[in-house]
């Protein structure tokens, strides 16, 4: 799915308009139908709804969904438009005439000094204030509005995007004056501010609304913004052939560990194998050995030289993947053991932890990175390679530059880990749950995506396909186990059904 911008979106909505053809208004009668829909198999038409609505077509929405409210039996309403400039929208003006005609409706329209209304918690209040054509902070009269929106306790539903929110980047924005809904009815898909964990608290519940907006105009919007979705990642996955022996199934090394941390191999190790690959071969510091061979002893023990750390890369000529990173550790030894892996790596890589860390305290090495390498950082990680980043879109849209600058993929992790590609696109995952901010989490990802790179699939491929199953065997094992118990290892335990699940 693709995540368009306020500017394309406005372009499809115009599209739409010119091509079907509709006319806005009834355009307008079309979302608002579809959102009241959802409003009343949430609410009964008993609840008392506090309708607030802007000058735009953001407002006319608000109005339109008032009326067909009103019209299902919720009589108990009111209605603010705020016309402090004088001037509405086109759409907005007839649906407030519509409006006009629901006798019964409390309706007002606010022109200068407005009192706030007794609002009380078994209320609802619809945010119909602003909409996506929003590109300045909330001041004055509106700020304050949204804030005493805020601080009453009823519930609150925005329309497409609370009041105040900007679609894409709210570097700059004033945040004391967005309005914090508890739901959100979006148009047709979510808005790349939604994915962004700052932003949690002000859109809360997602739910795309379906426009029926003209499919032409949306295949036709240059988006590099994706949102991953189920059948993209089926559309992937490879059937295991027949005739398939270990010798054909890949051969993943995994480089990981210190004295103390060998649990990050372990877990990396069990993910790597229940990700599909033939054989694994892992090369610890000799210390971890009984360890390892106690836990995974499917994988073959390769020892550095060291009792405790990493200190000599090894040859990899003969395996299909690396990965490399977790509890590695950031010794002067290590970090010349990581520079000569990369250095004379040539084939798939997966980077993480502190891999990440000791590239960021040695910034030029990055340049040694092979093509098409995959890099996991977690936000801190992140600004250890590209410096101090202000929130995350400013987080995201350096991770993207470097992507380019490397050609290389740069996984930005969290709730909606974001893979940041070559070639500038970013892809969305929507899997995962709040019970996998766990240690270890990151660990299992990075095997996974080592495993299923010697399984043979395309470091592209990997990414989508390793994010996509990493937080769908995560959301498993959250029915299995619920969120606040939810361990890494219960991940890995859920990574068949996961694969199962996609295959059925």
């Amino acid at each position: 799915m693709k995540i368009l911008t306020s500017v394309q979106l406005k372009a499809v909505d115009r599209y739409t308009i010119e091509q079907e053809p509709v006319k806005s208004i009834d355009l307008m009668e079309r979302v608002s139908v579809a959102m009241t829909r959802e409003l009343l198999s949430r609410w009964p038409v008993q609840t008392r709804f506090v309708v607030f609505a802007g000058p735009g077509n953001n407002g006319g929405d608000a109005l339109a969904i008032a009326r067909l409210l009103y019209k299902a039996g919720a009589e108990d309403m009111s209605v603010f438009l705020f016309n402090v400039s004088g001037r509405l929208s086109e759409d907005c003006h007839a649906n407030m005439l519509r409006l006009k005609d629901c006798r019964h409706v409390r309706f007002e329209e606010i022109t200068t000094q407005f009192d706030f209304p007794d609002i009380s918690a078994e209320d609802v209040i619809i945010d119909g204030l602003f909409g996506t054509g929003l590109n300045k902070p909330l001041s004055g009269g509106y700020a304050g509005l949204t804030q005493k929106i805020n601080e009453a306790k009823a519930k609150k539903v925005s329309i497409d995007i609370p009041s105040g929110l900007m679609c894409e980047d709210n570097t700059y924005n004033v945040m004391t004056g967005v309005v914090k809904a508890d739901l959100t009815l979006t148009v047709q898909m979510p808005k790349l501010s939604f994915f962004f964990p700052e932003n949690q608290r002000f859109v809360g519940e997602v739910v795309a609304v379906d426009a029926r907006l003209h499919p032409e105009a949306i295949r036709q919007a240059e988006s590099s913004i994706y949102l991953l979705e189920t059948e993209d990642v089926k559309k992937m996955l490879r059937p295991r052939p027949v005739f398939a022996h270990k010798g054909t199934m890949g051969h993943a090394l995994i480089v990981s560990g210190s004295y103390g941390m060998a649990g990050a191999t372990v877990l990396c190790a069990r993910a790597c194998l229940r990700s599909g690959v033939g054989k694994l071969t892992v090369h610890i510091p000799e210390l971890n050995n009984n360890i390892m061979q106690c836990t995974v002893p499917e994988a073959i023990i390769s020892h550095d030289m060291s009792d405790i750390i990493i200190s000599k890369a090894i040859p990899t000529a003969d395996f299909d993947a690396l990965g490399i990173g977790p509890a590695l550790g950031t010794e002067d030894e290590t970090a010349e053991a990581l520079k000569d892996f990369i250095s004379h790596h040539d084939g798939a890589l997966v980077v993480d932890a502190d891999a990440l860390n000791i590239l960021g305290g040695h910034p030029d090495w990055l340049k040694l990175l092979p093509k098409d390498s995959i890099l996991t950082p977690h936000p801190k990680e992140l600004d250890n390679l590209v410096g101090q980043c202000q929130d995350s879109y400013d987080r995201l849209m350096k991770a993207r530059a470097l992507a380019v600058n490397l050609q290389v993929y740069i996984i930005v992790k969290g709730h909606n880990s974001m893979i940041c590609t070559p070639a500038g696109r970013i892809i969305i995952n929507p899997t995962g749950n709040a019970g996998m901010a766990t240690a270890g989490s990151g660990d299992v990802l990075t095997g996974m995506l080592t495993g299923l790179l010697a399984r043979g699939y395309m470091a592209g491929e990997a990414c989508q396909i390793g994010v996509y199953l990493h937080g769908l065997a995560g959301d498993i094992a959250k029915e299995r186990y619920g969120e606040e118990s939810l361990v890494a290892g219960d991940i890995i335990d859920s990574i068949p059904a996961a694969f199962k699940q996609l295959n059925d």
